[in-house]
């Protein structure tokens, strides 16, 4: 069984306090709900960026829709006006006028399919143009609540940077002098035990695991003397006795 003098024992409780305080804090630096919010913002962005692509390469097909069908308008309108004014003028024989009218007519329906067409094209553009603009205006309101979010995260990261170096510099306090082969127990025996290496003996029971040691087992370790270094019989930490 190894020793170490009663008092490093001690103050390796202290140690402990320390390091738990440093782990504690730097879990709660990692698991902050504003970066669980943050991430939620930043994966409803991803999806509205490639919508805003999808959107804006519709609208975008759809204004050369509404150009065209603009000009397919314009083109029969220009046509019908030209007739309309070649009928009004007459000078024609009946034959010619005949047919003129018969062009007018077709003209006519043309451009009532055409203008309806440039209709349905123009409330689609209209359609998408509004969802592009309703897209653009959430990434918007997303830029604004990730950079509060981002300051609020600044100021908790450094409150919690700030407990961290005082734990360490209160660590480094409390390690100091220890017998270096306590020491090295108890870092090997944390790395093993979710960061619990020495844990005080209270009556019959280890703090660190929270079970009662057996009647046996308490005997031995009253029966130690003050240097000896023993460990708990159930999860093999290092007990400290604090009487």
């Amino acid at each position: 069984m190894p020793t170490a003098p009663a008092a490093d024992q001690l103050r390796l409780l202290d140690v402990q306090d320390a390091d738990l305080r440093i782990q504690q804090a730097e879990h709660r630096r990692a698991t902050l709900p504003v970066l669980a919010q943050l991430e939620a913002l930043a994966a409803e962005d991803a999806e509205l960026e490639v919508e805003a692509i999808a959107r804006g390469t519709e609208a975008s097909d759809l204004r050369r829709e509404v150009t065209k069908a603009e000009d397919d308008v314009q083109a029969v309108r220009s046509r019908k006006e030209r007739d309309e004014g070649r009928l009004a003028a007459g000078g024609s024989n009946a034959k010619d006028l005949q047919a003129l009218q018969g062009e007018l007519e077709v003209l006519t329906r043309r451009l009532s399919d055409l203008e309806d067409i440039e209709l349905e094209v123009m409330e689609r553009l209209e359609n998408a143009e509004r969802v592009e603009d309703a897209v653009k205006a959430r990434r918007a309101e997303i830029a604004t609540r990730r950079g509060e979010l981002e300051q609020e995260l600044a100021v908790e990261e450094q409150a919690i940077d700030e407990q961290v170096a005082d734990a360490k510099a209160e660590r480094v306090r409390a390690a100091e002098g220890i017998d270096a082969a306590l020491v090295s127990l108890y870092e090997r025996l944390r790395d093993q035990h979710g960061g619990v290496g020495a844990a005080a003996l209270q009556g019959s029971q280890c703090l660190g695991c929270h079970m009662s040691l057996n009647p046996a087992d308490l005997r031995a370790i009253e029966a130690a003397a003050p240097d000896q270094v023993v460990r708990c019989e159930e999860c093999g930490r290092i007990l400290v006795r604090k009487d």
